[in-house]
């Protein structure tokens, strides 16, 4: 479905990925953990054509997607629910899910049912349901988090990234985020996830990378690396 293979990526002179491979099978949630600065916000970007791979190749379906610009890419089914949500703050909750499915109306992805799919979305995140005509910018981290994975779902993808939707949430919101991301898993929604929380990450996912200093340093089943020492006590706390 997704392949990252030896990803170089960073800014200017600064290369934050030094040469990693991911892959993210269909149907499956594969996460991507560690520190801050390692490069999980890095890795996405990449693969959503924010920016530019310096080398290496990203492939979506089989189809090389590196270097291609992200509407592009977005066309090919890759949709991407950013670090810091990025909701259209002066639209409507509706509108900003009805842009979400923006290349199904031109005819760039199959358009299939997209009022269907909107009234889905809504029984998905009841939350948004009840604020479908506010508008974006009123509401809530939590609402606005969301939002935006819902205005991800929207393009009927072949791939969601999930770059830390819990960043800044209170607990309880936390909590409800990771029981959305298990619904979309159940759906049968492929998923690359970042996330702060390693242990809860690793709690929804099928398999999961370490990335240390923008390398892979460890990777495997989720369950697997949930007990492994070393990331217990890097990151989970030890195992409390």
């Amino acid at each position: 479905m997704l392949k990252i293979d030896k990803l170089q990526a960073g800014y200017g002179k600064v290369e934050v990925l030094h040469g990693i491979s991911v892959e993210v099978p269909k149907g499956k949630v594969v996460t991507l953990i560690g520190s801050n600065g390692a490069g999980k916000t890095t890795t996405m970007r990449a693969v959503s054509g924010m920016i530019a791979p310096t080398s290496g190749e990203i492939t979506l379906n089989g189809k090389r997607i590196d270097g291609l610009e992200s509407y592009h890419i977005a066309r090919l089914g890759l949709a991407h629910s950013p670090e810091g949500r990025r909701v259209f703050a002066t639209m409507s909750v509706t509108d900003n899910l009805r842009l979400g499915a923006f290349p199904r109306y031109t005819g760039a992805r199959p358009k299939g049912d997209v009022e269907a799919d909107l009234e889905k979305a809504m029984e998905l995140f009841p939350r948004l349901k009840e604020r479908r005509q506010q508008l974006a910018g009123t509401l809530s981290g939590g609402e606005q988090q969301m939002l935006a994975m819902a205005r991800a779902t929207m393009l009927n993808p072949e791939v969601v990234l999930l770059d830390e939707p819990s960043m800044g949430l209170a607990p309880i919101l936390v909590d409800e985020v990771f029981r959305i991301i298990e619904r979309l898993k159940g759906q049968g929604v492929t998923m690359l996830l970042v996330e702060q929380f390693a242990a809860a990450a690793l709690a929804v996912a099928d398999y999961g990378y370490v990335l240390e200093n923008g390398r892979i340093s460890l990777h495997g089943p989720a369950e697997k690396l949930r007990t492994d020492p070393a990331v217990k006590a890097a990151y989970l706390g030890g195992g409390h």
